[in-house]
């Protein structure tokens, strides 16, 4: 069969010698982050590119095959990100030539060579020629894959297939060859990679980042690891450098301590002037708040932004509050001047109603009162239902001018039952006496609760 003329050349392809002895998956990722403004930070492993941000571990001391870490926030903007991405690629296609690299292209190739030994046994054109150009493409796509790694040996294998499919498509009589089944692509420009960082590379990558960290706490933290990283290191450096470089850093640790001090004073005043403006509901005192804190930065000249976010944050929560406060006290002042018109409209009646409390009370008891207590009782209560329907009552007091109207209609109902019980000595009558007076007291119960929810003033938060 034609198709044994092109197994042979391929065989010789991917049945290589046996390579040397590979470095472990586990060896270090060593990457760089390089500055617009020059020089680079040290990346222990991959980054994250977080929307503005971008995250890694930087190493800062320790041994090289096991390096103290600190994570690192820098922003993007920071970065030159085309000479990043071209050091990032190199530096994974190399250690992925030094890993797993040769070990995926050997199975990759005995899979090719298989897969040309089934074309070539194959008595079936057609099924042969699906086989091999879906092997074709898978082929073609395994170098953008896997780091462009051995990229040109395998478009060699690629054109040795493409010779097969041609001659198999031949034999099947099917048109010309469309050779683009998957488009090469070509490798970026390679930046040249750097050897493994020394304690001057660490250092330096620590002290750029200190001064791109936006936090205070990862400033003095990145500072800090730059004095342990020369002092543990008494061969790179001098002593009269590393006496400089503490005296340096511990200045500005003085200095960040100093103005941490401030905002936290800051802070507390703002805050607390803030939390009793808004307990009372002044607004303008919340929002003189919020411009003394900007006065404040600026004065201090900024040196804090993530803390006065989050007091800005703290003082928009207070000046809601104070807003929401405002309007509730707003409102008590509102309904203690409806109270006041419908109290000179019905205080009298429902005083009235208060003060039958006791009469009432035995009668639903069935237990009274006397008849003298009844009869000025009945009096003090004639007619009282009628003249409370006659008040002009406003909207937000309505329902509780309701309970109190029933209430006085049962009031007046229990009364009158139970003087004719007194006339009758008939216990039913007076059962029903008592029903009348607990449902009097239920409605002016009901009447009582909501005039007070109506005009208890706000709880404070």
């Amino acid at each position: 069969m034609r198709l044994l003329r092109w197994l042979a050349p391929v065989a010789l392809v991917v049945l290589p010698a046996a390579s040397p002895a590979l470095a472990s998956d586990a060896d270090a990722l060593w990457l760089r982050l390089f500055l617009s403004t020059g020089g680079s930070l040290v990346s222990y492993g991959e980054f994250a590119r977080l929307d503005d941000r971008v995250v890694f571990s930087m190493p800062v001391g320790g041994q090289s095959d096991e390096p103290r870490l600190q994570v690192v926030s820098v922003p993007a903007s920071a970065v030159d990100w085309a000479r990043t991405d071209r050091y990032s690629a190199a530096a994974r296609h190399d250690r992925y030539a030094t890993t797993r690299g040769p070990s995926d292209y050997d199975r990759l190739t005995a899979a090719v060579a298989r897969t040309l030994g089934t074309i070539a046994r194959s008595t079936e054109p057609v099924r042969a020629l699906d086989i091999a150009t879906r092997a074709r493409r898978e082929l073609a796509a395994w170098p953008a894959m896997h780091y462009g790694y051995r990229q040109d040996d395998v478009e060699e294998i690629v054109g040795l297939l493409d010779e097969a499919i041609a001659d198999l498509r031949a034999r099947v009589g099917v048109g010309a060859f469309d050779l683009v089944l998957a488009a090469r692509q070509e490798p970026p420009a390679r930046e040249p990679l750097l050897p493994p960082p020394t304690s001057r590379d660490l250092l330096e990558s620590v002290l750029a980042a200190a001064g791109l960290a936006e936090r205070a706490q990862d400033r003095v933290a990145l500072y800090h690891a730059a004095v342990v990283l020369v002092t543990e290191s008494p061969a790179d450096f001098s002593r009269e450098y590393v006496a400089n470089l503490t005296t340096s850093i511990h200045a500005v640790l003085r200095d960040e301590q100093a103005i941490d001090l401030r905002y936290s004073e800051l802070s507390a005043r703002v805050l607390t002037a803030a939390a009793a403006a808004a307990a009372s509901g002044r607004v303008a005192d919340v929002e003189r708040a919020v411009l003394d804190l900007s006065a404040a930065d600026d004065r201090l000249g900024g040196r804090r932004p993530d803390v006065v976010t989050s007091l800005r944050s703290a003082l928009d929560a207070h000046l809601a509050r104070a807003r929401r406060r405002r309007l509730l006290l707003d409102r008590f002042a509102y309904r203690q001047g409806v109270y006041r018109e419908y109290q000179r409209a019905a205080g009298t009646q429902l005083l009235q109603l208060v003060r039958a409390r006791t009469e009432l009370e035995a009668v639903r008891q069935v237990s009274g009162p006397d008849l003298d207590a009844l009869e000025r009782l009945h009096g003090r209560l004639q007619g009282g239902s009628a003249q409370l329907q006659r008040v002009a009552v406003p909207g937000d007091l309505q329902a509780a001018h309701d309970a109190l109207v029933s209430a006085w209609r049962f009031a007046e109902q229990a009364v009158a039952i139970r003087h004719g019980a007194v006339r009758s000595a008939d216990i039913e009558t007076a059962r029903q006496a008592s029903s009348a007076a607990a449902a009097a007291l239920l409605f002016l119960s009901d009447a009582q609760r909501q005039i007070r929810t109506f005009i208890e003033p706000p709880t404070p938060e």
